[in-house]
């Protein structure tokens, strides 16, 4: 019986996978070459942590060693991540060769040496080379590495274009580098010189492959699978391989807090079950590394940033920070009407980093309300009035803004992030709501910024829309909004939170009008919360 498995490469002989037929030939082509006698490519495999890539080159390594026209040879290289001297990487390298190919070791410690291990004379058959985890390697053993596969390659392509290929100077027919930088250098102060490579990028997995993973464990486990879990499953995790497969483990064997037998239907009852653990409880080393990441500056500035709902950032590969966090696997692209934007990489990564942060600044929130204040207003036995409690926040805020935001993380121009009242809010709710055995959740629907609260009170569910106040043309458009979400919700009413700098009466007996929108039904209420300059 096969399991789900996030926990290193996939073995296909015990856990459920994708086959990516389409994406494993077009590898083998480009390194075994259009015409073989011309020459493969030399690639870099690159994607985001955890996203399959390892697996997919391992496969493509099995399918070349059975090819007799060439030797493949596949080295990782992880175990030399703290290795300063390129003479011992360059040698650690050569003594794999030498293993797999049955050299003699000459002690190639130097570039010179190096290139020297591929030419004709030592290599009895085109050599397909595979390097594992290469951006783990120093900077300077990248740059000695890519120079003498540069200089091999423009050596067979360019001074002898037409020798057959066992006639070549060099028999190194194809290169392999794996790793998640796109393009080698990026952060290489020096620049790049391996400039003749094809980029492969691995790209998460699609709906159907998620599907079929799991019509798959129905098929052999006999355990009822809800199609809806399945799409819910892909939302949350955007198709990313490792994230997938460690909530399939989940949904299938089950956890501590969340227990499943083989006679478990794996249903929206399980997923939210075993959702909620996952997002609360349970660690994933892919999560705690993405978290890891995200808290550093200058990164968190961006995530902050991007948690606020008042400005896109624009998807610059070039800038390192955006870089950064997209080969991590924190952010992806937004394409809009023809521009790119930054986007969190998913929902489920999206809001364990809004309640790391949440937690992280508002450990400690303070007195809610006076001792003793009438709350029947906002809260009773049965029902709740959102409204209310949003503007108990308002005056808890006002009234505790100054050691609130004391060490709040501020923007260049001194302003404090509008992720930060977003946090607050939410923190300020939650623990409102725990002293009458209420719950909330946030939801991000767009993995942009946009940010939804849905509270469970009583039997009851409720929806708050998060934004930003921008301008009035805007104003409109987010009633609209919001009232499509309660559609969504089939919610009869819906509130809509605004923050803003500043509010007079008069402007907040206008836009704090209820209003039904005319197509769904729906009654939004708008309330106001001041931030202060």
């Amino acid at each position: 019986m096969r399991i789900f498995s996030s926990y290193g490469p996939i073995n296909t002989k015990l856990h459920y996978y994708a086959p990516r037929q389409e994406l494993l030939d077009s590898c083998f082509k480009q390194l075994t070459g259009t015409n073989p006698d011309e020459g493969g490519h030399y690639i870099t495999v690159w994607a985001p942590r955890q996203t399959g890539k390892t697996w997919m080159m391992r496969e493509v390594f099995f399918r070349l060693k059975e090819d007799t026209r060439f030797d493949a040879v596949k080295i990782n290289l992880e175990v030399l991540k703290t290795e300063k001297d390129v003479g011992t990487v360059l040698q650690y390298i050569e003594k794999q060769l030498a293993s797999d190919l049955h050299l003699d070791i000459v002690g190639a410690d130097t570039p010179e040496k190096f290139e020297a291990l591929f030419l004709r004379q030592n290599i009895t058959r085109p050599l397909v080379l595979i390097l594992d985890e290469f951006d783990a390697l120093p900077e300077e053993a990248i740059s000695a590495l890519a120079g003498v596969f540069r200089n091999i390659f423009f050596s067979i392509r360019e001074n002898a274009p037409n020798v057959p290929d066992q006639e070549k100077k060099y028999l190194l027919h194809s290169v392999a580098l794996i790793g998640i930088r796109s393009a080698l250098g990026v952060e290489n102060v020096k620049g790049s010189p391996f400039n003749v490579q094809r980029n492969v990028h691995i790209p998460n997995l699609t709906f159907a492959e998620v599907e079929a993973m799991f019509r798959w464990h129905e098929k052999e486990r006999g355990q009822q699978v809800a199609q809806e879990l399945i799409e819910r499953l892909y939302y949350e995790t955007r198709g990313q391989p490792g994230l997938t497969c460690w909530l399939g483990e989940l949904l299938t064997e089950g956890c501590e807090q969340v227990p499943v037998t083989a006679d478990t239907v794996l249903d929206m009852k399980l997923f939210n079950e075993v959702y909620q653990a996952a997002v609360h409880i349970l660690p994933n080393n892919n999560i705690l590394n993405i978290i890891s990441k995200a808290k550093q500056e200058p990164y968190k500035r961006i995530i902050l940033h991007l948690i606020g709902t008042k400005e896109k950032i624009q998807f610059n590969f070039d800038k390192p920070e955006i870089n950064f966090l997209y080969l991590n696997g924190v952010i992806d692209i937004e394409r809009t009407e023809g521009k790119s934007y930054a986007r969190f990489a998913s929902p489920f990564i999206q809001k364990r980093l809004f309640n790391y942060f949440s937690d992280d600044l508002f450990e400690f929130m303070g007195e809610l309300y006076a001792p003793l204040e009438e709350l029947e207003d906002a809260v009773s036995e049965g029902k709740l009035n959102v409204k209310n409690i949003i503007e108990k926040y308002s005056t808890y805020l006002e009234k505790n803004r100054d050691w609130i935001l004391k060490n709040a993380p501020r923007r260049s121009d001194m302003r404090v992030y509008e992720a930060v009242f977003h946090f607050n809010l939410y923190r300020y709710l939650s623990v409102f709501l725990d002293g009458f055995k209420g719950e909330i959740y946030p939801e991000f629907p767009k993995g942009n910024g946009k940010i939804d609260l849905i509270i469970k009170y009583a039997g009851q569910t409720y929806g708050i829309e998060v934004k930003t106040f921008k301008n009035r043309p805007s104003y409109s458009k987010a009633l609209r909004q919001a009232a499509l979400y309660g559609q969504q919700l089939a919610l009869q009413e819906i509130s809509l939170v605004f923050f803003i700098e500043e509010i007079d009466d008069t402007n907040r007996q206008v836009f704090e009008r209820e209003s039904v929108d005319p197509d769904t039904g729906v009654r939004v209420m708008p309330v106001f919360v001041e931030t202060g300059r």
